[in-house]
């Protein structure tokens, strides 16, 4: 048989409707490579955290006002305070 008739892919031998990649084709050869490529370079990024598999940054902590602080737009006060004193004429 020459070896360009294998075929790329191969039922599985077990019984199963299952095909793999066949080693002794050059395309099921490089598609073997390719897979574990791939598959190990997502399992090191995963690992690592980076790319896709990094966290979202943390936002950063947002302040507000304090108490003792007035609004910019606080209504104004009409008529006298109540601490003041009236004036004698």
């Amino acid at each position: 048989m020459h070896p360009d008739d294998e075929p790329v892919f191969k039922r599985s031998r077990w019984g199963t409707n299952h095909y793999y990649a066949n080693p002794r084709n050059s395309v099921g050869r490089v598609l073997i490579v390719l897979a574990l490529l791939l598959t190990g370079t997502m399992l090191v990024l995963m690992a690592n955290r980076a790319g896709p598999f990094a966290p979202e940054p943390t936002p950063e902590p947002t302040t507000s006002p304090g108490y003792d602080t007035t609004w910019p737009y606080a209504p104004g006060t009409t008529g006298p305070s109540p601490s003041s004193t009236p004036s004698a004429p």
